[in-house]
């Protein structure tokens, strides 16, 4: 799961897994929209590839990506354990805020 958040944490590769969820796209369509070069592209997947978000399917010199969600669901359902712990902190702060507001006036 470190691989995921650490593959997580750069905007470019955040935008590559949001543009693979919608279909299947070349290393070249990856980059074009990211104005950054096949290479840098390439190093940006490969951080994806190794956390399991994309898998790259070579058919010559063509490199076809598609996304890898169940490492997300993971990921999700790690998150989602805390979800409920967050919540009631923030419930509790919210109630504090609005009495510490009655006690102004």
């Amino acid at each position: 799961m470190d691989a995921v958040f650490h593959a997580l944490a750069h905007g470019a590769r955040r935008t590559m897994l949001r543009r693979l969820a919608g279909r299947e796209l070349t290393v070249g369509e990856l980059a074009e929209p990211l104005e950054m070069s096949l290479a840098a592209a390439s190093k940006h997947l490969q951080v994806l590839e190794r956390a399991g978000l994309v898998r790259r399917t070579i058919t010559g010199r063509r490199h076809v990506c598609r996304l890898e969600p169940a490492p997300l669901a993971t990921a999700s359902a790690w998150l989602n354990f805390y979800r409920r712990h967050w919540d009631d902190r923030l419930d509790a702060l919210e109630t504090l805020l609005i009495d510490d507001e009655g006690t102004d006036r």
